[in-house]
């Protein structure tokens, strides 16, 4: 907390400077990492997150005009200004004060308010952007808090954390909630199963004798700059609809009609054409709907996707739809010339890494004596995954991966979006001051000097608290 409370005392100072008037309170919310889960949240599954200690600060004085005035303690980020009754978010450019405006809106349109008060904001922040610590959400969160303490009205942490996932789609990312979540939801010392419809957050005791060590490949991926995120939410949203319309059930089975698995396809088939697909989104509601288990979904998976990729044509013809309607009425807008969709293998992977979830957690309630080895086998897994059937690494993060695991990471894998940004690894106490020092050298001190210092960062982080209102420095 002492260095929490220098930054806020540093803060009061430059927002003095910089509006000539002390600010009447701080708002804190805190970034994230995954430990395990990757993509699925948008999906409708549980993931494992905690909060870090890095986080974003911003305080405020409101006003009596409705003028609303962003600045920035990092001079990358420059000055915003605004009508507070006219809020506009450019999804074309996600610039920094899109995200401020992103989680403003939400809290004025849940309550139905068209006016609001202006205010002076100054937002410092330290998670590295774009490294897959959510600091985009950090911010939406915070921004959420600090227009529901301007307006002095009251909302649980549940609430907030619905309202600013929904609200930061408004950049023109299809996000799942998971951010926002742990955002509000965390609590200093544990980790947390969340999970959705309802949102709920379970505490989850992370072993004693290990630590989480992230660490940044320097590789920099903003989700709402590129279509990368929103291609796999949509791959995972077309992957619950057409399996069973498509007629993929395979019927060269030597013993069909009398098998386990013929048996449970010809049920699922009824039972799925009984279901309205033109309103499944999530994988999760074809599982819940059809009453089977994440294994029986794998099966699924294998019998009913091919692993060769769908074409847009190939698509329209299993849903009985035009390409007009496939790109109105299912694609989002940064998605609507994709030719190709690997439907097959994003839905492999989020049965599968939603199913180490759940063995993450239940190894972490037995504490068995090899808990550390399983948790981090399972890490692994999750990474070989996200590599080979998500498709969402990149060659820095495998190579770093590596490196974690050769100095005596026990698990390690990429976290948050990927396509850069950080990976996590779960490494043995004593084993720490080498990890470090050895990791640090054989990723990080390169000869060509080709990995900016200032974007180096690797350190062992404990589960933190969430977002917080300071009323004074």
């Amino acid at each position: 907390m002492p260095v929490l409370y220098d930054r806020l005392l540093k803060l009061k100072e430059m927002f003095n400077s910089k509006f000539g008037s002390i600010p009447k309170f701080y708002v804190r919310a805190p970034g994230r990492v995954n430990i395990i889960g990757e993509h699925i949240d948008y999906c409708g599954y549980s993931v494992l997150p905690m909060a870090v200690e890095q986080d974003v600060l911003i305080a405020v004085e409101p006003v009596k005009t409705y003028a609303l005035q962003l600045a920035n303690t990092n001079p990358l980020y420059p000055d915003f200004s605004t009508s507070a009754n006219n809020i506009q978010i450019d999804k074309t450019k996600p610039l920094w004060h899109n995200y401020f405006l992103c989680g403003l809106k939400g809290i004025q349109e849940h309550f139905g308010l068209s006016n609001l008060t202006g205010m002076n904001c100054l937002v410092d922040g330290n998670i590295p952007p774009s490294s897959g610590l959510s600091s985009s959400s950090a911010l939406v969160c915070c921004a959420g808090l600090v227009t529901l303490t301007v307006l002095g009205r009251n909302l649980s942490k549940v609430e907030l954390a619905e309202i600013c996932a929904k609200s930061e789609r408004y950049i023109g990312t299809e996000g799942g909630g998971m951010d926002q979540s742990i955002s509000f939801l965390a609590e200093e010392g544990t980790a947390k199963l969340i999970e959705f419809s309802p949102l709920r957050a379970t505490d989850v005791k992370l072993p004693s004798g290990a630590v989480f060590v992230i660490a940044n490949s320097c590789v920099e991926m903003n989700k709402a700059a590129t279509s990368h995120f929103n291609i796999r939410v949509m791959e995972c949203r077309l992957a619950a609809k057409i399996p069973f319309l498509c007629g993929g059930l395979q019927t060269g089975c030597w013993n069909s009609g009398v098998c386990h698995l013929c048996i449970l396809f010809g049920e699922l088939l009824a039972k799925y054409k009984s279901l309205q697909w033109d309103k499944v989104l999530r994988l999760e509601e074809v599982q819940a709907k059809l009453g089977i288990s994440l294994e029986e979904m794998l099966l699924v998976t294998e019998d009913a996707l091919h692993p060769e990729p769908y074409n847009p044509e190939e698509i329209c013809r299993c849903l009985g739809i035009s390409l007009e309607e496939l790109r109105t009425q299912i694609l989002s807008p940064n998605t609507q010339d994709v030719l190709i969709f690997k439907l097959y293998q994003r839905a492999k992977h989020v049965y599968s890494e939603a199913a180490r979830v759940l063995q993450f957690k239940k190894i972490c309630e037995e504490a068995p004596e090899n808990m550390v080895q399983l948790l981090g086998e399972l890490m692994n897994q999750s990474h070989m995954s996200c590599r080979d059937m998500y498709e969402c690494s990149c060659p820095e993060l495998d190579q770093l991966v590596d490196i974690c695991r050769k100095f005596g990471a026990q698990g390690s894998r990429l976290t948050g979006a990927g396509w850069g940004g950080c990976t996590v690894s779960i490494v043995p106490a004593d084993k720490l001051p080498s990890f470090l020092a050895n990791v640090h050298k054989a990723y990080y001190q390169r000869s060509d000097g080709s990995l900016a210092p200032e974007k180096q960062s690797l350190f062992a982080t404990k589960p933190g608290g969430g977002a917080l209102v300071f009323l004074e420095a």
